[in-house]
């Protein structure tokens, strides 16, 4: 089945034809229109009820035909300005804040997600070391000051998760207007140290898109990750993390629970966050999710969940075909370059669909033990695409 992905236009997406997702949507929908002054933020794929995709055929939902939800949620993404400062909920977390608030925790799902770039891609993830911390609020003195001497002392007497707990509760739990003040004397006094820091950019950018705002000084605390195309990183619950800029596929839990707490017009439930995070620095060692390469065209990102796992899909365009080993789960594959004819089983029989940038293609069971991508008449470029499926994958 041929779909269409449901476009969201949040505020910090990219604009117009700049977006990764305006252009996927464009070649996806023949009756999408383009507004130059529109943001155009996410694209999602895939079951959930805040935006599930319709049968191009039919005009049907994918729910309604499946008469299930998938396991996974699928998406592109398209970044201008940062995402909030935020963190999922593990799955008992999950249905308790969905069950005390509804109309905030959407589902009751947990939202372990992976992030795969494809432009060059800026995210903050999970705490650094308490040392790195620890120099950083010595060096930037107003910091410093608005943490108070007893928090920066017990962070140098101990650098553990517990200190980096008490200084950046300290630091989200400050008045508004101390925050603001903090951030103008570094913006301000501290242009050197913030360059030397490789931080002066991202700050500067940050700070113009939510000015004042608290999650502008957790640059000070979270690991500012560099991501190339191709490379990606996987977010568990309650690892903290805010994307700030460029166009990525990302997969997650079918869920849209996220707890916020800086860099958003949104609710914040900053106490929330500081319950459920994780202050230990796990990125101290792992900061790029490393695929599973299956051959020399197609390589896997492979989380520790089951709810999902993603194939990409890499033909160059001299190849005559290539056969793809699936199992009999339902996939989602969007098409990012190029174009081949995709031969599979279906309910109906065998099939055939011609496959180009921007398709979308539900992947039925029936489609199992493998799907075939054959050489189109037009086909002069390598093909690329990305596939969403549910885990079952076993690494040797």
């Amino acid at each position: 089945m041929e779909l269409t992905g449901w476009v969201k236009n949040y505020g910090w997406g990219r604009k117009g034809i700049s977006s990764a997702v305006a252009q996927l949507a464009m070649a996806n929908d023949p009756d999408f229109r383009l507004n130059e002054e529109e943001t155009y933020a996410e694209m999602w794929m895939g079951t959930h009820v805040c935006g599930v995709s319709v049968v191009k055929e039919t005009g049907e939902t994918l729910d309604r035909v499946l008469k299930k939800d998938l396991s996974y949620l699928f998406k592109v993404l398209s970044i201008n300005k940062a995402l909030s400062i935020q963190v999922h909920p593990n799955k008992c977390e999950a249905e308790r804040l969905h069950k005390e608030r509804p109309d905030i925790y959407k589902d009751p799902n947990h939202k372990p997600e992976l992030a795969i770039a494809l432009t060059p891609f800026l995210a903050l993830v999970g705490f650094m070391s308490a040392e790195d911390i620890r120099d950083y609020i010595d060096e930037f003195q107003p910091l410093s000051k608005l943490i108070g001497k007893e928090a920066v002392d017990q962070l140098h007497d101990s650098t553990d998760a517990e200190s980096v707990k008490w200084c950046y509760e300290k630091l989200m739990k400050t008045e508004e207007s101390v925050i603001a003040k903090c951030i103008s004397e570094i913006a301000k006094d501290y242009q050197k140290e913030l360059k030397s820091n490789d931080l002066l950019e991202v700050f500067t950018k940050v700070n113009k898109d939510f000015p004042g705002d608290v999650g502008v000084l957790s640059l000070f605390f979270l690991n500012l990750i560099r991501l190339q195309p191709g490379q990606a990183i996987y977010l568990g619950a309650n690892e903290i993390h805010a994307y700030l800029d460029g166009d990525c596929v990302e997969c997650m839990a079918c869920s849209d629970n996220v707890i916020r707490a800086g860099l958003t017009p949104k609710y914040k439930d900053v106490d929330q966050l500081l319950d459920s995070v994780i202050f230990e620095s796990s990125y101290k060692d792992r900061k790029e999710f490393i695929p599973y390469r299956i051959d020399g065209q197609v390589q896997v990102y492979i989380p520790p969940v089951t709810d999902f796992a993603v194939i990409n899909v890499n033909i160059e365009h001299s190849l005559e075909s290539y056969k793809l080993e699936i199992q009999a789960f339902g996939s989602i594959m969007i098409v990012l370059k190029g174009s081949r004819i995709l031969k599979l089983k279906t309910q109906q029989g065998d099939k055939e669909i011609l496959v180009i940038r921007g398709s979308i293609v539900y992947i039925p069971v029936e489609a199992a033990p493998e799907i075939e991508f054959a050489k189109s008449d037009d086909c002069n470029e390598d093909f690329s695409g990305y596939i969403a499926t549910s885990n079952y994958f076993r690494v040797p």
